[in-house]
């Protein structure tokens, strides 16, 4: 990862979603729906994930700030946060990380707001949490951030319910609320998908801002690769629970290795194609109640999967010192 320190490291992460009982067995069944996935986040990084609907890419996000939910369980593997493992926390000790440390904005933020609270209240109760009692220098701190965030009338945002607010107003209300604390890791999931173009670009200016004002480190979800290549400077392709190739944001979308990243960015509107048919993967993702196929999971989809593709799960190649693929096929093959 370079001379940067390391801030997050996932190490062969497994995660399992419980189902009912299956007919023949009689007992409820473990579904593996996240499986091995290691990564790294240096301080003051962004990085992108990308994937279909399906990949695992919020179950993992969920899995890093242990926010699972019931009926979904870590199966094996570990998540380091400055060294810590995360995995091993106590309750209280996670509170003292969620929103100081390690904070989220998801994707639906009307839905993850209080309806019953002003936003200024819902923001500073962050600050509360984390032992700043003192209400009145609370409200001129959020009055700030809102400041900084692009509210032109930070006290009128304070003092309105969620509902008087537009759905780009929500979003920037919740990522005051997720870095109020000025967090260490910022996780986004889909913080930009429903949004029109003028307010996704706003909310991805607001990213790159708290990134270099507040040298906070960003995991970003998307499965918009336009928005990830604009903001993420290392890409991790997800597909099926599995992570498939990973690299610098250049390598990723000028020097693909895994033919699902091709396909993936084939699917990018572009000038240059402009008058020709975006390119098509067949099929679709397979759900947790299928049975994953052996090998690459991606085979099945794949116009190139020959029986190598078959076998097992290939290990990591390494493309270049920054860039590695779970592919068995070599460029030009």
């Amino acid at each position: 990862m370079g001379e940067k320190e390391r801030l997050l490291q996932v190490k062969n992460l497994s995660i399992g979603i419980r189902r009912g009982p299956s007919p023949d067995a009689g007992k409820d069944r473990l579904l593996s729906s996240v499986e091995d996935v290691s990564f790294e986040i240096a301080q003051g990084e962004i990085t992108g994930i990308v994937g279909e609907s399906g990949s695992g890419k919020s179950l993992t996000a969920l899995a890093i700030t242990a926010l699972l939910g019931e009926g979904k369980e870590i199966t094996g593997g570990s998540i380091l946060f400055k060294g810590r493992d995360i995995l091993g926390l106590g309750e209280k000790e996670l509170q003292a990380i969620r929103g100081k440390e390690i904070s989220m904005v998801f994707q639906e933020a009307s839905g993850s707001l209080n309806p019953l609270l002003k936003a200024g209240v819902q923001i500073a109760e962050t600050l509360e949490l984390h032992g700043e009692r003192d209400k009145k220098l609370n409200r001129a701190t959020v009055a700030q951030l809102l400041e900084k965030l692009k509210f032109s009338e930070p006290h009128k945002i304070m003092d309105a319910y969620p509902h008087r607010l537009s759905g780009g107003m929500c979003q920037r209300v919740m990522i005051a609320l997720a870095v109020i604390c000025r967090p260490r890791l910022l996780i986004a999931d889909e913080p930009t998908t429903a949004l029109d173009a003028n307010t996704q670009s706003q909310i991805l200016s607001l990213m790159k801002e708290i990134n270099r004002d507040m040298g906070t480190s960003i995991l970003f979800i998307s499965h918009d690769l336009t928005v990830v290549k604009d903001l993420c400077s290392r890409v991790l392709v997800m597909y099926a629970g599995r992570i498939m190739e990973e690299g610098n944001t250049d390598e990723i979308f000028f020097h693909p290795a895994h033919e699902y990243t091709r396909g993936l960015l084939g699917s990018i509107p572009g000038r240059a194609g402009r008058g020709k048919d975006l390119a098509n993967i067949p099929g679709k993702v397979p759900s947790l109640d299928e049975d994953r196929p052996r090998g690459c999971p991606f085979h099945p989809r794949c116009g190139k999967a020959g029986a190598r593709c078959k076998g097992e799960f290939p290990a990591a190649r390494a493309v270049s010192a920054t860039h590695k693929t779970r592919c068995v096929l070599e460029e030009g093959e």
